[in-house]
């Protein structure tokens, strides 16, 4: 599965340090997870809560331009707690919500008005 924002995967810790871990993923590529996106409470020591080869699920918030991965643990538990119909639901407002700013802009700039008629 490839790795794309937002999405929510199981990986390997590979590494420990005093600012995060690294997290090796399914395809190959490994990520890190700031020791702020380890848990909902405070992180003082980051051994309390990983040890290197755990299996966690982490979702990527960012790939920077040089391909840097950034990884949040608990939004992965946070949102897999969300049930199903509910997280999707809240897709479907927030798309129709951008469908229509879509076409409201188009509209203020005199798109969609021709139809090639």
């Amino acid at each position: 599965m490839p790795v794309k924002v937002g999405r929510i995967l199981e990986g390997t810790v590979s590494g420990i340090t005093n600012f995060g871990a690294f997290v090796d993923l399914p395809n190959g590529e490994r990520g890190m997870v700031h020791i702020s996106e380890v848990a909902d409470a405070y992180v003082k020591d980051i051994n309390d809560y990983l040890k290197q080869n755990d299996k966690v699920k982490v979702k990527v918030l960012a790939i920077d331009d040089n391909g840097k991965i950034s990884l949040s643990i608990r939004k992965a538990e946070t949102e897999s707690q969300i049930p199903f119909e509910e997280r999707l639901a809240q897709f479907l407002k927030d798309s129709e919500e951008r469908l229509s700013d879509i076409r409201n802009r188009d509209n203020k700039r005199g798109k969609g008005a021709w139809r090639g008629r």
